[in-house]
């Protein structure tokens, strides 16, 4: 059977114009649920990755407003908790309509932690801004009593920025193995997991955020899985995007995409991180990627909608580092 990681972008849970509530995040993962329950009908077996970014950003909020009343939280405790959130809501959706359709596949949510290095340069150099704006005057309290780097976020106000490190290994990995082998559907690497390093031989939750399209690339590759896509809010990779001359990408070599991305076609903030997980996907062993609209799921898959991104013979760089691919041949 025909192993696939789906990384399921923050769009298929909160769109655009949306305030986030329960019931609205409901009925984008229903219609969500419904192409992904396409693809178990078609025979593949599915490992589920998705976003948190608001849902985070509201549970520290929660969490600073109500500090006078109830300890607040660390971002390592509010990452797990959306992850629970998020799950349970895909679950539940996935079940019903696993269940409409006739499909007994079980369907489990994984609470991933994710270790990072405290080395990682990243770490020295805070990156990402997270949570609740803040005036000035508050967000310079802030950094004076409890050492936040803050950043003007968009000239809306200013915002926490913590680092954002490369993710190294997977905690639970062996469990989500075995789950996906005995024909499970694993919810995983909510949010790009917790963030956790080992401190003096404990393993401790970290104040950062893990990029969701790397660690999904992550698992992807320790998994050995047979397709890797990826979920956005367009339809088709652009080159030019929103600019003259902007053109859909239908087939696509690693050595091509990567030629593109040096030549700056794809934004860090956007794609960026989405063509580089691809091709760090296909530069550790994978076979073909995927990126489309959630909508467009079962057609992309089946090879009539979305980006498709094979390994052709040549040079492939990720992240600094080289790779000679021989052929597009097996693991």
């Amino acid at each position: 059977m025909t192993t696939m990681l789906l990384a399921v972008g923050g769009n298929a849970l909160i769109r655009a114009g949306e305030t986030g509530t329960i019931a609205e995040e409901r009925a984008n993962v229903q219609r969500t649920a419904t192409e992904i329950v396409k693809l178990v009908r078609d025979g593949y077996r599915i490992v589920l990755t998705h976003g948190n970014g608001p849902q985070v950003g509201a549970a520290l909020l929660r969490s600073e407003r109500g500090a006078s009343q109830v300890p607040g939280q660390p971002l390592d405790v509010c990452d797990a908790c959306t992850q629970g959130e998020i799950g349970y809501l895909l679950q539940q959706s996935l079940d019903t309509e696993l269940h409409l359709a006739g499909l007994p596949v079980p369907v489990v949510t994984v609470l991933t932690q994710v270790v990072v290095s405290l080395d990682d340069p990243a770490m020295r150099c805070p990156t990402k801004p997270i949570g609740p704006f803040h005036s000035r005057a508050d967000a310079e309290q802030r950094h004076a009593l409890l050492d936040w780097q803050i950043v003007e976020d968009a000239a809306r106000g200013y915002r926490r920025l913590v680092p954002s490190p490369e993710p190294v290994e997977i905690v639970e990995l062996e469990i989500i193995r075995k789950l996906v082998g005995d024909g499970t559907l694993v919810i995983a690497c909510g949010g790009g997991g917790i963030p956790v390093a080992w401190r003096n031989g404990y393993l401790q939750g970290v104040e950062a955020v893990i990029d969701k399209d790397r660690a999904s690339a992550l698992l992807a590759s320790r998994l050995g899985v047979d397709l890797f896509v990826i979920s956005t809010d367009t339809d088709y990779v652009y080159l030019n995007y929103k600019r003259p001359g902007q053109r859909p990408l239908y087939r696509v070599g690693a050595r091509e995409l990567q030629e593109y991305a040096e030549a700056g076609h794809f934004p860090p903030g956007n794609m960026g991180p989405k063509i580089e997980s691809v091709l760090r996907f296909l530069n550790q062993g994978g076979r073909e990627a995927i990126i489309t609209s959630d909508v467009n799921l079962s057609r992309a898959v089946a090879g009539s909608a979305g980006t498709h991104v094979v390994l052709d013979s040549g040079l492939v760089a990720v992240g600094g580092h080289e790779r000679f691919e021989l052929s597009v041949g097996g693991r």
